[in-house]
């Protein structure tokens, strides 16, 4: 079996936790996506381009941040391994990004193309269906780290990035994990301590 077949395998493993694809379905997959392997540092989308596709992390980890006028990184997502990441909103208007989305680590992705994603949920609904539960569960997390942003302390949002990222959080450099909570490295160590000495 080459290495495109194991990942698409892993894929469908994936979707076993929603809507379990038949062979069909299944052979779709390897039509519509591609495999690509993308080195440490290297880009999948990059700011005023358009998003042309949804990935699959098969292994690494990814980074998904903006770049504000005076240079600073702010991340807003980490994908590791059976998770996706994609601008939506680049994605589905395919309007140009605001975005980068940066491997941390070597990595290997599944990617598919909009106009195949959207064949995929025109000619199999389950593809519709799997999907709408994706996007959906991007939406409730984005909508909570809005919410933890407003009215949670700074380590208060570092117990929910554990929470959410437990199998990367000691892949990941401070000053990643800093960015994504709005505090500086230093400040994290402090947390980091003080929750030491607590337990």
């Amino acid at each position: 079996m080459n290495t495109e077949n194991t990942s698409v395998e892993q894929l469908i493993s994936y979707f076993k936790n929603y809507f379990p694809l038949n062979s069909k379905e299944r052979d779709e997959l390897l039509v519509h996506f591609t495999e690509r392997k993308i080195k440490r540092r290297g880009f999948i989308l990059q700011q005023g381009d358009v998003c042309r596709h949804f990935t699959f992390v098969v292994s690494g980890c990814f980074k998904m941040y903006a770049v504000d006028k005076n240079g600073k990184e702010h991340n807003i997502q980490f994908a590791a391994e059976n998770d996706w990441i994609t601008d939506l909103a680049s994605f589905y208007a395919e309007k140009p990004s605001q975005l980068y989305i940066e491997a941390i680590e070597p990595s290997v992705v599944l990617q598919i193309k909009h106009p195949d994603l959207l064949s995929l949920y025109i000619n199999h609904h389950k593809f519709d269906r799997n999907f709408r539960i994706i996007i959906e569960q991007k939406f409730i997390a984005l909508q909570n780290r809005v919410l933890q942003n407003i009215s949670s302390t700074a380590e208060e949002r570092y117990q929910s990035f554990l929470e959410q990222y437990p199998h990367i959080s000691n892949r990941l450099p401070n000053t990643q994990i800093a960015s994504y909570l709005g505090i500086t490295p230093e400040f994290l160590s402090k947390i980091r301590k003080d929750l030491t000495q607590r337990t």
